[in-house]
């Protein structure tokens, strides 16, 4: 029987459509929430493997609809 523990990336609110790789990259980074993503710039998290522009655009646009920002 499967352990029904939440794993890290169910209790980020990161949105799925930046994708599996993007998600675990970024928890694999230390960033578990939308709001830690303020701390980096696009161009540190491009840098991540399996973030890519595509993601970059959807968690940019996820921070913007709660009024945050990449690092500049």
């Amino acid at each position: 029987m499967r352990d029904k523990t939440p794993t890290p990336a169910a209790e980020s609110d990161f949105p799925v459509k930046a994708g599996k790789p993007a998600r675990r990259a970024l928890i694999a980074a230390g960033y578990h929430q939308l709001a830690d993503l303020t701390q980096a710039s696009d161009k540190e998290l491009l840098a991540l493997h399996g973030v890519g522009p595509k993601a970059i655009r959807i968690l940019r646009e996820a921070l913007a609809e709660k009024g945050l920002s990449f690092k500049e």
